[in-house]
This record gives C-alpha cells, structure tokens and sequence, in this order.
C-alpha cells in the first residue's frame, strides 16, 4: 500500500497530467445538425476515410478552413457535408471533392498568421436543415471584446493523448485579452493582431469536471462564432491544447475579406489551384 507521502505525489501527479490534457473535453455533444455550416475534411485511411480537420460552409460551393489542414493539397481529401456522427450513415450526409483550393499567400508556417483558406466543392451543395451556410463577418464590422463569450465546435482530440469524438462536440470559450496572449510566456512574438485567443477556465470552487475548456488537434479550420456569426477560424487548437497558457488561437475572418472577395470571383478559366 501506498504511504500518505507516496499518495499526496501519486495525487499531485495526476492532477497535473489533468490540467495538461484537457482540451475541447471541456465541452458537450452539439444537437445533431443544430450546426449545419460543419464541415469534416477526410483522408483516405485503409479502405475508410478518416476526419481530419474541421472547416464551415460560407457560401454556395464553398467552404472555409485553414491553411495548415492540408498542407500538401487536395490529394484525394473529401469534404462532408451534414455530418454528426462520423462513423454512423446518415441521411443527411454529402460528400464532396475537392475542385479548387486557394490557401492564402501570406500564410506562414512559422506561427500560423495568415491561416485561412478556401475551398471550392466540386458541386453546389443540396441546401437542407442539416446543410447551410453561416454568416462570416466582413471587413467593418466589430470583432468581440475581451471576455466576450464565442462558441466553437469540430470533431477534435478530447485530449492530448489523441483521444477523438465519433459526434460533434461544441464548446463556449472567452475571448483573452491580445496583450497577455503576446507575453513571453504565452505565444509572444507568435501571435499577431490577426490572431484571437479564447479559451475558459472554470473559476474556484469549480463544480465542473473539467476545469479547462479550449480547442484541439482536429478541431483546426473550424469556426469561433460569435452571436452566430463566423468572426474567426481554428488555427493552432492542436498546438497544447488545454494548458492554461496557451489559450486556443484563431485567425481573425474581417481582415481578409477584399482576399475572399477576390477568390470567389475568379472563373473557372482564372482560377489558379493550389496542391
């Protein structure tokens, strides 16, 4: 048996390893189709296809997401429509290829600035209760303040450890304040005035199981929503997710409207494919 000296260590131990793995675990399952601007962006994996990264329906064909989720093109990647469950069939579901994607040019693998892209399906999408697009904020328009509530959601690790949902999970988080997400001892020079950061922590005493709530690996390209409309897009929720410092970013959507505009313009003759 265990002495107490030998138990308090054990008990510090897992604690600690609690705090660091918590991740969208913070959340819940979403209702089902009550988010019906999700996308799952899947690589083929044995004979079956495997969620990836997230990204959200803004407009007839297209669909939003970051630059880093597919890092080497299209290269086969679907992209699901009306989807909660991954594994279970549902009615609902359409499934896409890739005709067109346009990562923006001034994305940086350094620290993610920039980290928004577009996709083009490679058919209009059947509209139905399950599958709509969301309202994106343009350029103008007021991105939430210091600890305003924003919601997320995505199919992403519950964990560090690689744990992953088969439903949607969603989760409420709050806007941090840009100066402390630029410390040092946050993401310092890493994070730009293109980047929000969000996460919430449960205040002491805290009831809920889990103290931390933030994004996660897999949870990338999905939306940070904000009284329902899209204000920003999940960069770097895989990087730490759940650690007290470093708050889940998200590249800010209203800096790069005249580059969306521009995109969804082109034609098919001009469009210019990026793999």
């Amino acid at each position: 048996m265990l002495g107490e000296k030998d138990a308090l260590v054990v008990a510090a131990f897992v604690c600690a390893l609690v705090l660091h793995t918590e991740g969208i675990i913070g959340g819940r399952e979403a209702v089902p189709h009550s988010r019906p601007y999700m996308a799952s962006i899947q690589v083929q994996e044995g004979e079956n296809m495997k969620h990836e990264c997230g990204g959200f329906v803004v407009a007839d064909q297209w669909v939003m997401t970051a630059v880093h989720c597919l890092p080497t093109g299209p290269n086969g990647r679907k992209v699901v429509l009306g989807v909660h469950s991954l594994s279970e069939p549902e009615d609902e579901k359409q499934t896409f290829d890739i005709l067109e994607l346009h990562n923006n040019p001034t994305f940086s693998a350094s620290n993610y600035d920039n980290d928004i892209a577009l996709i083009k399906l490679d058919r209009p999408f059947n509209a139905s209760e399950a599958v709509r697009a969301v309202e994106y904020l343009r350029a103008g328009g007021t991105n939430p303040d210091t600890d305003a509530e924003v919601e997320t959601a995505g199919w992403g690790s519950l964990n560090n450890l690689g744990s992953r949902p088969d439903k949607l999970q969603e989760v409420v988080v709050e806007v941090v304040r840009p100066t402390r997400c630029s410390r040092g001892d946050y993401f310092g020079r890493k994070f730009t005035s293109n980047m929000i950061c969000a996460h919430k922590v449960c205040p002491e005493p805290c009831d809920q199981p889990s103290k931390k709530q933030d994004s996660c690996d897999g949870d990338s390209g999905g939306p940070l929503l904000y009284n329902g409309v899209a204000v920003g897009i999940t960069s770097n929720g895989g990087m730490k997710c759940g650690q007290i410092r470093k708050p889940g970013i998200y590249t800010i959507i209203s800096h790069y409207t005249e580059w969306i505009d521009s995109v969804m313009a082109l034609q098919p003759d001009a469009a210019q494919n990026e793999e």
